[in-house]
């Protein structure tokens, strides 16, 4: 098996969330004596390259973070380029999110299920998992322990049976958190994580809180 995965997120590489989920997959590749190429639609040069890529080979992963419930308008833009091919070809997905329930990421697993028939192609899954948000900020060590369980789901697809295995719908992990759990992320969100994304903005310039309301900065003031 020879895979051509696609990081469908539109940062560049550097900053991509996605990208380091993809370097564990693909170790998990490896690790099954499978090869792979892989590239990036938010480098727009690269993009006739992708496509004949694409055309060439007839296993191809999309890895893509979900915005919110939205699928990227870059990859989508991209997709659209795309000729039609035939069963011959699987098209499997990666969907990714900062959300930590299974059910926020349902409605994007239902689309891009849709998006092979449209392609001509087979469909191979999809592998969906929350609870990515800031892996590009976190240091090298909690980058590994975060990805690290996409390297067993490299193996898994190595093995040929795409992402419908049952291995694959557990690790989604939890479709809702429990009221304990959501209580505890709450609190999470309004202290540590608080304080982690200020540290992490203003390492990027950023010299005001991320909570500042700015649009009341000039309310005291007459027209």
């Amino acid at each position: 098996m020879h895979v051509v995965i696609i990081n469908g997120s539109p940062r560049v590489q550097k900053y991509s969330n996605t990208e380091k989920i993809i370097a564990s997959f693909a170790k998990g590749l490896s690790e099954k004596e499978v090869s792979f190429e892989t590239y990036a639609v938010s480098n727009r040069q690269s993009w006739e390259t992708i496509r004949e890529a694409y055309i060439k080979n007839t296993e191809i992963l999309i890895a893509l973070p979900l915005y919110v419930e939205c699928v990227p308008g870059l990859l989508l833009e991209f997709l659209e380029t795309l000729p039609e091919k035939d069963e011959h070809t699987r098209l499997s997905f990666l969907l990714q999110s900062g959300f930590a329930e299974g059910c926020q990421l349902r409605c994007g697993e239902e689309f891009l299920a849709k998006l092979p028939e449209y392609l001509g192609v087979r469909y191979g899954g999809c592998l969906v998992k929350g609870n990515n948000f800031g892996i590009r900020v976190l240091d090298e060590k909690k980058q590994e322990q975060v990805t690290k369980p996409y390297q067993a789901m490299g193996q898994l697809f190595a093995e040929g049976d795409g992402f419908f295995r049952e291995e694959a719908r557990k690790f989604t992990g939890p479709e809702y958190l429990s009221l304990p759990m959501q209580m505890m992320m709450r609190l999470v969100f309004k202290t540590f994580a608080k304080k982690m994304f200020q540290k992490a903005a203003e390492s990027w310039g950023c010299n005001v809180p991320l909570d500042k309301k700015i649009w009341e900065t000039n309310s005291g003031h007459s027209e």
